[in-house]
């Protein structure tokens, strides 16, 4: 079975967010971090390594804003992408936006990295203050990824109203089944 990795950004994800909504509804894993306040770059990728490591079988990783970020940079320093069906990427900033915190600056990497190595799907908003749908399109050309556009949703975030975000979770059954089929993974 399939297990869903749910990767909150900045500051984590409060209780109103549609990751905590599907951990309490699906059961799916939020990867907790040791500091969301002054993420590094590092600690955040050893701590995804060493979930996704403890666990046998194949996981899904759905990251959200600078989680998204975790999955690209985790992706290009692991030997263990192969165990990772796919990845739903759900509202990644702008790394080189004005509008970015110093605190996050050290993410910022090299644009020319490799696509991810796995299915994903990049999923961005017509008004999301910290990335443009241009920035979010292009992104999810640079990670080899598809880009859906759900209009004016903001940061897609608990402030977005999307409650436990059915839409999304619909998203992430195809991708899924998409990553199986790529993979050669067995059904959930």
């Amino acid at each position: 079975m399939t297990r869903i990795l749910l990767l909150p950004g900045w500051l984590g994800s409060d209780d109103g967010h549609w990751q905590r909504l599907w951990q309490k509804r699906y059961g799916d894993a939020v990867v907790e971090q040791d500091d969301w306040e002054s993420p590094r770059r590092a600690d955040w990728i050893a701590r995804l390594e060493d979930v996704i490591l403890a666990h046998p079988g194949p996981a899904a990783l759905v990251g959200h804003s600078l989680g998204c970020h975790l999955i690209d940079a985790w992706s290009a320093s692991t030997r263990h992408a192969d165990h990772v069906a796919c990845a739903l990427l759900v509202a990644p900033p702008d790394l080189y936006g004005p509008q970015l915190p110093a605190v996050l600056q050290p993410w910022r990497r090299p644009l020319a990295q490799p696509a991810l190595p796995f299915p994903a799907l990049v999923v961005a908003s017509t008004d999301d203050p910290y990335c443009h749908l241009s920035d979010a399109m292009h992104m999810a050309k640079r990670w080899g990824a598809q880009c859906v556009n759900l209009g004016p949703c903001g940061h897609i975030n608990a402030a977005s109203g999307l409650g436990d975000w059915p839409h999304g979770r619909r998203l992430l059954d195809g991708l899924l089944r998409r990553g199986r089929h790529n993979t050669g993974l067995s059904p959930a």
